[in-house]
């Protein structure tokens, strides 16, 4: 279904959510012939979205929680913004975006508007004033919401279950990757060797590796507790990490963390990378520690790329992975856990391998970014059959 003259604008705190985590669905609605605009925070990736095709428009979102000023701000713009473009979708991407950006769209009369919720920002295990901060957020955003996607399952539940939105307003999206990128079968194991010469990584480790923002809720805490553990049995171990710094977070940290550690020797810190399908082949164990998630999408590239997996028994990993079939799934917050996990692995490397085997056919059959892709298309049409 071709919609030359329907324009829609995707709404997301900051540029490298549009470049990593949007583009390929932001291609794929231009593709289909639709107008496709983005707003985010100035940053540094500005250029090099607009290469893609993307119509991009900087306004500053806030990613704090409560910023009283900076969000009547980030309102006013938005706003007069959707009134100047006339939008046919207004599309937002987590809470404050969703919060600001549905809340202005409605003003403005966008006649449709679409909320993903890639993760709730609370827990079963969230303190009272977290939980009922975001329910409430939430809960606004919903009702000005056409439709709301999810991706996952559980977070369904719980939005009916809170009374977020009723289950007619929301539509299972998932989440999915280009298989085609992610093939094993495409490195050689001279690639390989080469890879990790480059990289810097000291021949013969075995090598442990994870990607995420350097934050604490990302679980690296508990991988260097565990990492501690396993260093006694499995001296030869070496540790990968792959993602940026995040300054604005709270719980972010650099990579002289490490010290406190005393793991400065067995580690190397790569920061941001556009070569993941590459570094994946180079990991010979790959874990997730993460303590909260929507649908992860680097657990997905692993499962891919046929690494054996350790995740956290959380939302979304768990509906990735069954534990013991395609990887293990441990408790988040427990680093004894986790290297117990670890150890079994490096102990039993059949199993890894059946397990990482496992992985790699159900992300095949079951997360394939086309699949998601045409839901979401799906879900704009349906929208668009209603509002006509």
């Amino acid at each position: 279904m071709k919609n030359p003259n329907l324009k829609i604008c995707h709404i997301a705190s900051v540029d490298i959510t549009v470049k990593y985590l949007l583009m390929p669905q932001l291609k794929f609605l231009a593709g289909h012939g639709y107008q496709v605009y983005a707003v985010c925070s100035p940053g540094m990736l500005t250029e090099e979205i607009k290469k893609e095709g993307i119509r991009l428009h900087h306004i500053p979102i806030p990613r704090k929680l409560f910023t009283p000023v900076a969000d009547i701000l980030a309102l006013v713009k938005l706003y007069w913004y959707f009134k100047k473009e006339k939008f046919d979708v207004v599309h937002t991407h987590a809470p404050k975006p969703g919060f600001l950006g549905q809340l202005a769209a409605k003003m403005a009369g966008v006649p449709v508007i679409i909320n993903t919720i890639h993760g709730l920002y609370f827990t079963e295990h969230s303190s009272w004033l977290r939980r009922a901060a975001f329910i409430a957020i939430e809960r606004v955003s919903a009702k000005c919401s056409t439709l709301i996607f999810s991706q996952n399952q559980e977070d369904m539940e719980t939005i009916v279950k809170e009374g977020i939105a009723t289950r007619e307003k929301l539509r299972y999206l998932g989440n999915g990757i280009n298989m085609r990128r992610f093939d094993p079968e495409k490195f050689s194991q001279r690639f390989i060797e080469e890879k990790k010469k480059t990289l810097g990584i000291p021949k013969g480790k075995v090598v442990i590796g994870t990607t995420g923002r350097l934050v604490w809720e990302k679980g690296y805490r508990e991988i260097f507790l565990a990492l501690q553990e396993v260093i006694k049995r499995y001296p030869n171990i070496f540790f990968v990490a792959v993602g940026p710094q995040d300054k604005e977070k709270r719980d972010g940290f650099g990579s002289d963390a490490i010290t406190a550690y005393g793991l400065e020797n067995y580690t190397l810190f790569l920061g941001e990378r556009k070569d993941m399908e590459e570094l994946y082949p180079c990991i010979d164990l790959f874990v997730f520690a993460s303590h909260r998630e929507g649908f992860p999408r680097s657990v997905l590239e692993a499962m891919a790329m046929e690494r054996p997996i350790i995740a956290t028994n959380i939302r979304g990993c768990r509906e990735e992975i069954t534990d013991r079939q395609h990887g293990l799934l441990v408790p988040p917050k427990n680093s004894s856990a986790l290297a117990q996990a670890i150890i079994s692995l490096l102990q039993d490397v059949p199993n890894a391998r059946m397990l990482a085997k496992n992985a790699r056919i159900r992300a095949l059959a079951e997360f394939d970014e086309m699949t998601v892709f045409n839901r979401l298309l799906k879900g704009y049409e349906t929208c668009f059959e209603k509002n006509h």
